[in-house]
């Protein structure tokens, strides 16, 4: 491929300078291994560490209920159920309460029971925290020799935590799947999915955030695979295929429970049992198939970057039937949200600078409603009827999420450097993260 070429694709997933945690807790290992020079073996040593002192969680009052459990929310929807948050901000923008560095990487949070886990990269090793939503302060923490894989950006972890009860449930870039107890940190199974399933490191690494469904967990990465989620015993795998970055998402359809994921050759439907009953080709000319389908009903909706744009497709017994498919919508890495009959989503790509626009499409239709740019190539959830969007250069933005054009309600100060990652609202508070590795929790409070 030409130096062009390569260049064009710059992924989601441009090569930055590591930083050091100063927050971290110490290390027993000998030192930091060079980016590149280890790679994770499951016979390789891994390391948990416990906080030898936690600040009681009384210091700050939180809803320690509050839940927001994996990537897109409960409802694996972006669309949060909170209601009394403030959407109007003072000028001077929105109060910090606390601030965390935890290494570069791209995985968002998720948080039950008052934790807070995400991942970050760290000189040569990835680490999962867990954090006390109250001040930031470290709970445990989880470390393992990883490679960057900083292909045309930053690199580090991508895929967000999954927490299921007493259970936190992790990937890493080069396929390190853990599953820990919340508590203490204690790692009850491991797999290296590219021993376990036979497949090669993805170009920009694995990013599939992991989905449970019933007993089962689900990963899309070079195959859908379906662990056991207790005790890690692989129940089945798909035959290979090129790896897509997105996650899996399930659905009933004439009384069936069916998976739906996008790799990088196309749009896959799987039964919970492991049996391909539809597919549709669908594929990125760069290999960077990297959204979770959105479910309606029996219809299906995907998107991609790099002028592949989106397609609505109606799943009828067992084929795939296009309804729709336009350029309109070309989401290079974040998801589209799907409220109220539209979709609100990004469309361009990273490297497109001020071509990109903040897009709302009638989601039955394509047809767009509007468009509104000036926000990068950034990513956004929904809540109370507004829109939360975290611009690429880091600035936070509320919005009404509505057809009738971009109405911005708020804007403030919130990070700095490229934000990629999308935010979280949950009990008054907004948690962001840049690729440096900042980690924010900002109040927002009515």
């Amino acid at each position: 491929m030409e130096m062009h070429d390569s260049f064009l694709r710059y992924s989601f997933f441009l090569t930055g300078l590591l930083v050091t945690l100063p927050g971290c807790l110490p290390s027993t290992d000998a030192g930091p291994s060079p980016v590149g020079a280890d790679i994770f073996h499951p016979t390789e040593p891994t390391e948990t560490v416990i906080a030898s002192k936690r600040v009681a969680p009384e210091t700050i009052a939180v809803d320690r209920s509050a839940v927001w459990p994996n990537w897109m929310g409960p409802n694996h929807s972006g669309v949060s159920q909170e209601m009394d948050w403030a959407a109007d901000w003072p000028p001077e923008g929105l109060s910090v309460v606390w601030e965390k560095e935890i290494g570069i990487g791209f995985s968002s949070v998720s948080i039950a029971d008052g934790q807070l886990f995400t991942m970050g990269h760290v000189q040569g090793r990835e680490f999962v925290y867990c954090l006390d939503i109250s001040n930031g302060e470290i709970i445990w923490q989880h470390s393992y020799p990883c490679q960057l894989v900083d292909v045309l950006h930053e690199g580090g972890p991508a895929a967000t935590p999954t927490i299921d009860g007493d259970y936190v449930y992790t990937l890493g870039r080069e396929g390190q799947l853990f599953c820990f107890r919340t508590d203490s940190g204690e790692m009850v199974w491991e797999k290296f999915l590219q021993e376990d399933l036979n497949v090669p490191l993805p170009e920009w690494g694995f990013a599939s955030s992991v989905f449970i469904l019933g007993d089962q967990l689900i990963l899309q990465g070079g195959r859908v695979v379906s662990y056991n989620k207790l005790t890690g015993k692989r129940n089945w795998q798909t035959t290979p295929h090129a790896a897509g970055y997105g996650s899996a998402i399930s659905f009933a359809h004439n009384d069936r429970i069916l998976l739906a994921t996008l790799d990088c050759a196309g749009l896959r439907v799987t039964q919970s049992d492991g049996e391909e009953i539809a597919f549709a080709a669908w594929e990125s000319p760069y290999g960077t198939n990297s959204t979770t389908p959105i479910i309606n009903d029996d219809t299906i909706y995907v998107s991609s970057g790099y002028d592949v744009g989106c397609g609505l497709f109606h799943l009828q017994g067992n084929s795939l039937e296009l309804i729709y498919s336009n350029l309109e919508m070309r989401n290079h890495f974040n998801n589209s949200i799907l409220y109220k009959g539209y979709l609100y989503g990004f469309d361009g790509n990273s490297n497109w600078d001020r071509r990109v626009s903040l897009t709302c499409m009638h989601f039955e239709t394509g047809e767009v409603a509007w468009k509104q740019g000036g926000l990068g190539c950034g990513s956004l959830m929904v809540a109370d009827g507004k829109l939360l969007i975290l611009a690429e250069d880091g600035s936070l933005v509320v919005a009404q999420a509505t057809p009738d054009g971009y109405k911005e309600q708020a804007r403030s100060v919130f990070l700095e450097g490229r934000c990629w990652t999308v935010p979280v609202l949950l009990d008054q508070r907004i948690y962001g993260r840049n690729a440096a590795g900042k980690l924010v929790c900002a109040e927002c409070e009515p």
